[in-house]
């Protein structure tokens, strides 16, 4: 199996999950926030949904520049959930298209003129799109536990879910 295969059979499984993650985001609730300091619950969900495509396009490029724009705050969930599918179609494109090949190429993502961080592009998806994303995700299931959301199954077991529980 090619290294970009691997890649998006990870990144597939992790969707499926997200999106179940998004789905429990209540709509009443998108300016929630648990502390002065966090996001709120939509620009959570938001950024979690829509960070994928955003950093595998910057996969694309070989020099990303950090505008420092902030990120949009959603209207309702349906905008959240359009922007999950649209990040994971965008994954999907950018990573076949670039393939093992572009993965060893170099990327290097600059503010102000600034070099930041310089890596190879297989290491931005891994450390940056994935792990990121795992990251933010992980939050959003905080938050929703914080919100009494029943909270989904995402490597076992949740509180409220047991896929592995015996059906009767």
């Amino acid at each position: 199996m090619s290294m970009t295969a691997a890649i998006l059979q990870e990144f597939e499984n992790e969707a499926k999950t997200t999106r179940r993650v998004l789905e429990r985001v209540p709509a009443d609730k998108l300016t929630w926030r648990p502390h002065p300091k966090s996001m709120t619950l939509g620009h959570l969900a938001l950024h979690t949904a829509a960070s994928p495509g955003v950093i595998a396009g910057w996969c694309a490029q070989d020099v990303t520049e950090f505008t420092g724009q902030p990120e949009p705050d959603p209207a309702n969930i349906d905008e959240i959930i359009a922007a999950h599918d649209k990040s994971v179609q965008t994954v999907r494109q950018t990573l076949t298209q670039l393939g093992d090949e572009g993965l060893t190429k170099k990327w290097e993502g600059k503010a102000n003129g600034t070099t930041l961080m310089t890596m190879p592009k297989a290491a931005l998806v891994r450390a940056i799109v994935l792990n990121h994303w795992y990251h933010h995700r992980g939050q959003l299931s905080v938050y929703l536990r914080l919100l009494d959301v029943p909270v989904p199954s995402i490597y076992g077991p949740s509180a409220d879910e047991n896929p592995f529980a015996a059906r009767v």
